[in-house]
């Protein structure tokens, strides 16, 4: 399963949100310069986000938006879902996009992709926005940390 940018990019606009909303409404264009995702783009996400219920948008100065749920009860699938982005790995597992296949009920190689679509939802349900944050926190990616030849905060040495 390859999923779009729609998916990518919902995703780690959410999980920017998540770690950003705690003291109040989050801008769009924040959420753009940190993940390089064009503004155009994230409004275009967000409003699909919206729709779901997954955010609300505050107007005015300090406006921007918050999520409508805690991360908890906010699901990666959910995510994927709100911005149109399909979670089976062919299209021939979703009947509507393929109905011109004489072969969709007989087919034996797809049922091996259906079972892999089911997996991959089942993954994508059982993970949420908060198990996204709590990854953060076990191992953080720190500028410090990254690519200064150091470990655990010991210097790594060749032998």
């Amino acid at each position: 399963m390859r999923l779009s940018t729609k998916g990518q990019y919902g995703v780690r606009a959410m999980f920017d949100l998540a770690s950003h909303s705690q003291n109040g409404p989050v801008p769009l264009k924040q959420i753009s310069e940190r993940e390089e995702i064009s503004l155009s783009y994230l409004e275009q996400l967000f409003l699909k986000l919206k729709r779901a219920g997954l955010v609300e948008s505050v107007r005015g100065p300090g406006g921007g938006y918050l999520l409508r749920k805690r991360p908890k009860e906010i699901r990666i699938s959910d995510i994927i879902r709100a911005v149109e982005e399909s979670l089976a790995p062919i299209s021939c597992i979703e009947p509507q996009k393929n109905p011109k296949c004489r072969r969709i009920e007989s087919c034996i190689p797809r049922l091996l992709w259906k079972r892999l679509g089911e997996k991959i939802l089942e993954f994508l349900d059982s993970t949420t926005l908060a198990d996204l944050l709590q990854t953060r926190i076990i191992s953080p990616q720190t500028p410090t940390s990254r690519g200064t030849g150091q470990t655990n905060g010991r210097r790594k040495t060749n032998g």
